[in-house]
């Protein structure tokens, strides 16, 4: 399709200089819209910018094009409707555009990122915590960032970047001390480390001068007290453990693990640059850039007993990432709630003239809440993300057994459906809604769902496995049901550009699922195996299609592909 909306926006800039005015052809694509409802076109151009641009009315405009334009090759029809131009594709083109979504290879796609690296920050635990919920969110949409990226032809480096450094393991220290052991760490592991913080913010409550051991205890460690990293390297070790087992059943691998501790030995200098550049004031005792100026809080570099914080720390990795990558885009995968912390930054590193500070960009998403309250560690309320997949797994394998089907391969799948019925309900909304989870509805193995989309992609599979296809259908004349879903398939290439430049995931989500729907109405109404001739080799072609952006569909969210359920 991309030739024929060339072809239409080079005649629409002709037009356009004919009246006197300038629009160029990648300003004239941007103009394009593919109507809701086929009735109304298979392309529109809104002519209303045209009209500010021409200084004349918009329905005047589009009948002028509309008289212009009719009788391109490849077009049927081209109708002015008020300040619409609209235009209808025959039978050639769709079948024409049937080959394009055929092939597996989307070069238009891959050249968008030739040559180019993004570096991606994501998921970025904090040690000694299991994964809950909270963590769901920067896990899945980094993954699906970085995705999208690859398949547009970038280099990714994907980064997961530990929280093992800061006054939380100063806490973590004090409460293994006092109330625990390397025996019982060695015994209950991750457990243990997460019952001893947690007790830790209970008795801090009743007895604050335990924050004041934390820092103590975290100061010693910038200092290189070698007790305090023996401890520490314990923590991060069963951490490690812990982590490695959850990203295999992701299916998330990691470029580079790192941790803020790796840039220990880094942040001086970014202290000392940050003197000579004249940035640094002090304000009670703390080292800080003053941000008033765009209305920001001061950025705290040094805390007042001379311990960094996490501007310091980031400013050093992305410092660090550019020397090493020569990133185009550094991408920062976190919570709403750290967007002020990322502005801030952000600046400073603008300030001090860095030339990639243009290229940093925080990713935010909504949080994370359950019956309505928080997900917090320090409280204890919190959610863990194994059990939710173990209950999600259970509940496709029940509807697999249910429906008496002996798949030798009855446990994969149900984890490929489980974990994917999860991933897609953090997927298919705006990533910056905020969400309150439920069992009930990300469960679900009906309507909008991951499952949903798995389903139809083994619908499909299990079709071209039985049957024997070809690629002589050029008399076959389209039913309504096979023009719609070849209309939307042929979205497929926009869809990710869109996702692409806004990061957002549930682009992708939403476009899976109306191609499932338009499938679905494809596989009820017409008739696929036993058709005969070249209308079977024909719905054959159009199955294996929709199954091919399905399938791709799916790689990009990190969801795992169901030949068969």
């Amino acid at each position: 399709m991309s030739n024929v909306k060339n072809t239409i926006c080079e005649k629409v800039c002709e037009y356009v200089a004919s009246k006197g005015a300038s629009l160029t052809v990648e300003n004239a694509l941007s103009l394009l819209e593919t109507p809701s409802d086929s009735k109304m076109g298979d392309l529109a151009l809104p002519c209303f910018k045209l009209s500010k641009l021409l200084r004349s009315r918009p329905d005047g405009i589009a009948a002028e094009l509309a008289s212009a334009l009719n009788g391109m090759e490849g077009v049927e029809k081209v109708e002015a409707v008020g300040g619409y131009l609209n235009f209808f594709f025959g039978n050639a083109k769709y079948l024409s555009d049937l080959q394009s979504v055929l092939k597996t290879e989307f070069p238009a796609l891959k050249a968008i990122g030739e040559g180019k690296t993004v570096v991606l920050d994501f998921s970025s635990p904090n040690i000694a915590k299991r994964f809950h919920l909270g963590h769901l969110g920067t896990t899945v949409i980094g993954n699906a960032v970085r995705n999208i990226y690859n398949f547009c032809g970038y280099k990714t480096v994907s980064i997961n970047y530990l929280g093992d450094w800061g006054t939380q393991n100063g806490k973590q220290i004090v409460a293994y001390k006092k109330w625990s052991s390397r025996e019982i760490l060695e015994r209950d592991g991750i457990k243990e480390l997460e019952r001893i913080y947690v007790l830790f913010g209970k008795e801090a409550e009743k007895d604050p001068s335990l924050n004041d051991q934390a820092r103590a205890a975290f100061k010693e460690l910038e200092r290189g007290n070698e007790e305090y990293l023996e401890i520490w390297r314990l923590f991060k070790e069963i951490s490690m453990r812990e982590y490695t087992q959850t990203y295999k059943r992701l299916g998330i691998e990691f470029d580079v693990w790192g941790g803020e501790s790796f840039y220990t030995d880094k942040m001086p200098a970014i202290v000392e640059e940050l003197r000579q550049k004249e940035l640094l004031k002090l304000d009670a005792g703390a080292s800080i850039v003053d941000l008033s100026e765009w209305n920001m809080p001061p950025a705290l570099i040094l805390k007042s007993d001379g311990t960094t914080l996490y501007p310091t720390r980031d400013i050093a990795a992305a410092q660090d990432r550019y020397n090493e990558y020569k990133f185009d885009k550094c991408l920062y995968v976190t919570s709403a709630g750290q967007s002020l912390h990322f502005a801030q930054w952000f600046k400073v590193t603008e300030l001090m003239g860095k030339e990639w500070a243009k290229d940093l960009v925080h990713i935010p998403y909504g949080t994370m809440s359950f019956g309505g309250e928080k997900l917090a560690s320090r409280t204890g309320n919190i959610i863990l993300l194994n059990d939710v997949f173990d209950e999600a797994v259970a509940k496709a394998r029940a509807i697999i057994e249910e429906k008496n089907v002996a798949h030798e391969n009855k446990e994969e799948i149900s984890e490929a459906v489980g974990i994917g019925a999860v991933l897609f309900s953090a997927l298919s909304n705006s990533r910056i809604k905020d969400t309150n989870f439920t069992w009930e509805g990300t469960l679900s193995f009906e309507g909008n769902t991951g499952p949903y989309v798995q389903y139809t992609y083994a619908r499909a599979a299990s079709v071209l496995r039985r049957g024997n296809g070809g690629n002589d259908y050029s008399n076959h004349t389209l039913a309504p049901e096979e023009a719609e879903l070849i209309r939307k398939l042929c979205e497929f290439e926009e869809t990710v550009k869109r996702a692409a430049n806004e990061f957002e995931p549930s682009i992708i989500s939403r476009f899976a699922l109306n191609v499932c729907t338009l499938f679905n109405q494809f596989y009820h109404n017409c008739r696929i195996l036993g058709s005969g001739g070249e209308t079977e080799q024909f719905r054959l072609a159009l199955t294996e299609a929709a199954r091919n952006i399905l399938g791709n569909c799916l790689d990009l969210l990190g969801i795992k592909r169901t030949e068969e359920i």
